[in-house]
């Protein structure tokens, strides 16, 4: 993932460290240079404005143009930022999930990868975190959604709800919760109904969801290939459902995927996990450090 963006990246900074002494034009070449890569990875012209409004700012200072590596300390500026753009260093991404049972309720558009996040989350907080999971399917229309989750469940060692055919999602998510407290279960995680694009019944339903089960975590699932629509989605279902954090997916499959800069400024709201590829245990816990270090990989291997 983004390696154009990587590979521009590391062009601008070898300009940068090949100079030694820089100018103010030089720096506001590089700037310029950093603007149009981060514009052709997909991330939103305010967000690249303001970013690079506070770069320029620290970077054409005196202590930075006059000191012995300028061009190093450009980078670290750089560097620094863009974990800061995305929640910075200390950011709390994990989840709240203290009190059993847990009510995760997964939100998302049909497409974006929100079921199987939800049976490769499941996975991870068994396999990881050692917590007794419940998985309940409350799509009811698109078909053969709960088996879906079924097996996904059969495939990942966690228990699903079993199945009442013609009961509404509230009436499901309450039957959950309440198999969740006999059962013993840390976690219920609800897979909410998804359709093709947002409408009024999709947000009712959610909300409705939210309201009956007092959710600890409503996560929204996002596939980073869709861009800028991400914004919009991520827009509404927060005012409707109050989201707690977000997961992206398909950012292997994407050169663009720019659009974490933006949901992570927008909003406020910390990015949990991210998909990176198709197999069950490719769901990564997001750490913004780490993520921005990758961007830097290729000029640390050269």
């Amino acid at each position: 993932m983004f390696d154009a963006l990587t590979d521009r990246l590391t062009g601008v900074f070898d300009g940068l460290t090949g100079r030694g002494a820089l100018s103010e034009k030089d720096v506001s070449n590089a700037m310029r240079e950093i603007r149009v890569a981060l514009l052709e990875a997909d991330v939103a012209l305010p967000v690249v404005k303001d970013f690079i409004a506070k770069v320029k700012e620290q970077a054409v200072g005196e202590s930075v143009i006059k000191s012995i590596t300028p061009g190093q300390m450009v980078i670290k500026i750089v560097h620094d930022e863009l974990v800061e753009m995305l929640g910075g260093e200390d950011s709390d991404t994990k989840l709240k999930i203290d009190s059993p049972p847990a009510v995760i309720m997964m939100a998302g558009l049909q497409g974006s990868g929100k079921t199987t996040t939800t049976g490769k989350l499941a996975k991870r907080l068994k396999d990881k975190e050692r917590k007794k999971v419940l998985l309940a399917s409350l799509d009811v229309r698109r078909p053969a959604a709960q088996q879906q989750l079924k097996v996904l469940g059969e495939q990942v060692g966690v228990n699903t709800l079993p199945i009442i055919a013609g009961q509404m999602p509230v009436d499901i998510a309450k039957r959950a919760m309440q198999a969740g407290k006999l059962g013993g279960y840390d976690v219920v995680m609800l897979d909410t109904a998804g359709r093709t694009s947002i409408d009024e019944g999709l947000m009712a339903e959610a909300r409705s969801v939210r309201d009956a089960v007092n959710p600890h975590e409503v996560l929204l699932v996002l596939d980073a290939g869709t861009g800028q629509n991400a914004i919009n989605q991520a827009k509404q279902f927060n005012q409707t459902v109050s989201l707690t954090g977000l997961a992206l997916t398909k950012l292997d499959g994407t050169a663009k995927g720019g659009v974490i800069f933006a949901l992570a400024k927008q909003f406020g709201l910390p990015i949990r996990y991210i998909g990176v590829g198709e197999g069950i245990d490719d769901l990564r816990t997001f750490e913004a450090e780490p993520f921005v270090q990758a961007l830097f990989a290729e000029r640390e291997r050269t």
